[in-house]
């Protein structure tokens, strides 16, 4: 299963970089605008990559990191799904977004109930 959610979070992370960064970038040169225009900020797929790496090599604190990045992702989409959903604008940009934020806070949930039921198997 580790190797699952491993790859599972490699594929994450490409897709948020194509839909954050790489699409907007294509976008704004075929408007002829600046190319941050459309850009949304986000490093989190930085923090995917680096816990599929240690999902599949492992380390001493790998329990404990996944635990601070399941319950951190879960608060965070959660929340900007509270505070997006009474009154959403729908655009292309938010539907990627939301999009996105749904199979993030899936697999989160996922990995974090199975950690959490399987702790002997994330742990060295």
């Amino acid at each position: 299963m580790r190797q699952f959610f491993a790859h599972f979070l490699f594929v994450l992370a490409a897709w948020t970089l194509t839909i954050k960064w790489i699409l907007p970038v294509v976008w704004a040169l075929n408007e002829n605008v600046t190319i941050s225009t459309y850009i949304w900020w986000d490093f989190w797929w930085v923090i995917h990559i680096a816990l599929g790496v240690a999902l599949i090599y492992g380390f001493r604190f790998l329990f404990s990191f996944l635990m601070i990045v399941s319950a951190l992702e879960i608060v965070i989409v959660v929340t900007k799904f509270v505070l997006f959903l009474p009154d959403p604008e729908w655009t292309i940009w938010t539907m990627n977004w939301f999009v996105n934020k749904v199979f993030v806070l899936v697999i989160f949930v996922m990995l974090l109930l199975h950690a959490l039921f399987n702790r002997h198997s994330y742990q060295h």
